[in-house]
């Protein structure tokens, strides 16, 4: 989340006449995250979250990320809700942009997550898997391993800027990772960024997942290698094995992962590992002038896909395999 976009008072007044959650008592922008604009909306009805979808986003892909919320939410998952309008409608446009009103969620993130916390986020993300079946849009993955060589030729010899062989390793990984990314595992909706300030807690208990605007269709196991990198790794970037075999118990007593799957946990923590730094690199490299948002740092990515480099086999990630 973060704000790049500003809202005009009278046409934030005009826009809300469409809603019926009441008068407008106050619109702050929140500055985490590099997507979107968004604003924490408070109205006699309480407090909402208003949303105003960037260029990155594609207006095409909105129903498909709004029905996905409206969908997990009818089938027990704790997330965010899109509030229709006066019509029916969900889907909006203020300040020239696509927009949308979003039900606010309860809870906050983990600065620092513990094991705990991993098992839990295990347990949910297995969980959103199962009930995203019967989903009847469906989105490719616009971040799929096909995109990785574009997106970095898009930061060029500015590369080297932020680490000097930088790009040689990631033209050896993109490589490696074309030449043996696994074709046949399952697939289904995944959510694509499940980092800790996309998952909340209250008194130490998840409350909800929040921001699906990567979501698609796409291996359902990547989903877990994104999540070990983004919630097993300490601050100084080392892997805390713990973390990770609690948070693979978590999935696996929802949804029980097979041999294949287990095996496939290497390639793709090295390819999420890829995927994540390429687009911290872009977005480092590519700060919009005046823009809200502080881009994060894509040197953590470089440690952590240099971890998963050495790793010979899935037990390391803390996963019994027969």
């Amino acid at each position: 989340m973060a704000v790049y976009t500003e809202i005009p008072d009278a046409e934030l007044a005009e826009y809300l006449k469409r809603y019926d959650i009441g008068e407008l008592h106050s619109l702050k922008g929140i500055a985490e995250g590099v997507e979107n604009s968004n604003y924490l909306l408070s109205t006699d009805a309480g407090l909402h979250i208003l949303t105003l979808y960037e260029k990155r986003v594609k207006k095409a892909d909105l129903p498909f990320f709004l029905g996905l919320k409206d969908h997990l939410a009818e089938n027990g998952v704790i997330c965010p809700r899109p509030i229709p309008m006066r019509d029916g409608e969900t889907l909006g446009e203020l300040a020239e942009r696509p927009s949308a009103i979003i039900s606010f969620l309860d809870g906050n993130s983990v600065k620092r997550s513990n094991p705990s916390h991993c098992e839990q986020v295990g347990t949910a993300l297995a969980q959103m898997h199962l009930a995203g079946e019967g989903f009847e849009l469906s989105r490719e993955n616009s971040l799929s391993l096909k995109d990785w060589e574009p997106l970095f030729n898009m930061s060029g010899r500015q590369t080297e800027t932020v680490a000097m062989g930088l790009s040689a390793m990631i033209r050896d990984e993109l490589a490696f990772l074309q030449e043996h990314w696994p074709s046949d595992l399952p697939t289904g909706i995944i959510h694509a960024d499940l980092f800790p300030d996309n998952v909340f807690f209250l008194k130490g208990e998840l409350s909800g997942l929040i921001d699906f605007y990567f979501a698609c269709n796409d291996i359902l196991v990547y989903d877990v290698a994104i999540c070990l990198n983004a919630w097993c790794f300490e601050p100084d970037n080392s892997f805390n094995v713990t973390k990770a075999a609690k948070l693979l118990r978590g999935y696996n007593a929802v949804r029980a992962l097979s041999d294949a799957e287990a095996n496939a946990l290497p390639i793709l923590c090295r390819g999420a590992a890829l995927r994540f730094l390429l687009t911290r690199l872009y977005d480092w490299l590519n700060v919009p002038i005046g823009a809200l948002v502080t881009p994060k740092d894509p040197s953590e990515y470089i440690e952590k896909l240099r971890f998963h480099r050495h790793v010979q086999s899935p037990s390391e990630y803390g996963i019994d395999i027969k």
